[in-house]
């Protein structure tokens, strides 16, 4: 039985985030009232991962609308559009944010208070992460399917429950490949500078003893030379209706040394991350984040003040570098040309 462990809860009418910024040393849960805090805790990333993004937007909506059912204000809708727009504006990259959102918005068309609001938008909220789990229990049975008995994966950033709704995308995929008895061992990259894969995936792998390996983003190439890695698998905040995929920066590289090495490369993510709307990776926007946090990986003193930095969070990895795009609804492969057009198609056809 798969642990339905996830670091976002409701609670007493609250929205309880476990802060994943201080994993794996402390665990330590924050409890949220207002939609402003809320959006400070996806922009600050105590929240991240492109589905947890998603429903913590939707509970942060849910907030909103319990704060405005306690006022008196008159223009509670012009409120809560200014609620909606400030959560929007949290993490530009993460598909599935805009997705809850508007979500959240159609099911509040109806409302003609803000307590009938909140009721609405309090059981959709707890639609989105129930049905965000059952999704990646589905995407664990597909990708694992792919991988070989006694498979070595490396995989990147952290995939897992804490990114999620609860059991993972790629993380999930190789959950459930050992839960089946399938998975040899896991490669975990460090994934600098907030170190996700140290601090977040090796925390979830041995916490469930999956056998596992922590190295340097910069050792991946001469693993790959040396080690018998079957899969490369990683998750998506975007996906391009090409099959062009965004994910946390490194990843792009990731795909151009499995290429090289003849290492099959799997993107993991519910088709709630696939936006349909881009044509190709060339129009996914590429968030950068603030200089210092990439300065504090390497001191705690102030940046000098001459010194340039580049600091994207996120990369877009071609489709043709792609071998298999796994969703809750199945295996779109590529044809050997990185196309999946088709594919992807027919999952939105219905």
């Amino acid at each position: 039985m798969y642990s339905d462990f996830s670091p976002i809860r409701w609670k007493n009418n609250c929205l309880e985030l476990l802060d994943q910024r201080l994993l794996p040393d402390k665990e330590v849960w924050w409890t949220h009232e207002f939609p402003e805090a809320t959006a400070r805790a996806i922009s600050d990333m105590m929240v991240r991962g492109a589905p947890a993004i998603g429903i913590t937007a939707a509970y942060g909506v849910a907030l909103a609308c319990m704060q405005l059912a306690k006022s008196t204000n008159a223009d509670w809708r012009g409120k809560l559009n200014k609620d909606l727009e400030l959560l929007a504006q949290s993490r530009p990259t993460a598909v599935n944010l805009f997705w809850a959102l508007e979500r959240m918005q159609t099911v509040l068309k109806s409302a003609a208070s803000p307590s009938r609001a909140f009721t609405l938008a309090l059981n959709e909220a707890k639609a989105i992460h129930q049905e965000d789990y059952r999704m990646n229990l589905a995407i664990g049975e597909f990708g694992s399917s792919l991988l070989p008995k006694e498979a070595n994966v490396l995989t990147h950033c952290n995939t897992g429950a804490l990114a999620t709704g609860g059991h993972g995308t790629a993380l999930g995929v190789i959950r459930t490949a050992w839960g089946k008895g399938n998975l040899k061992h896991v490669y975990a990259n460090e994934t600098r500078p907030w170190l996700q894969g140290s601090r977040l995936t090796i925390w979830e792998l041995l916490r469930e003893n999956i056998p596992c390996t922590l190295q340097a983003d910069s050792a991946a190439a001469l693993l790959m030379k040396t080690k018998k890695i079957d899969w490369v698998i990683v998750g998506a905040d975007r996906i391009a209706a090409n099959g062009d995929t965004a994910n946390k920066i490194g990843t792009y590289s990731l795909a151009l040394l499995a290429k090289a090495h003849g290492v099959k490369f799997m993107v993991a993510a519910p088709t709630t991350t696939i936006d349909m709307a881009l044509g190709s990776g060339n129009l996914i926007t590429i968030e950068e984040r603030e200089t210092g946090e990439l300065w504090r990986a390497a001191s705690q003193a102030d940046a000098p003040e001459k010194l340039n930095f580049h600091n994207p969070v996120f990369d877009v990895t071609p489709a043709n570098l792609i071998d298999a795009i796994v969703t809750e609804k199945g295996i779109a492969k590529s044809n050997g040309n990185g196309e999946f057009n088709n594919a992807i198609s027919v999952w939105f056809s219905a």
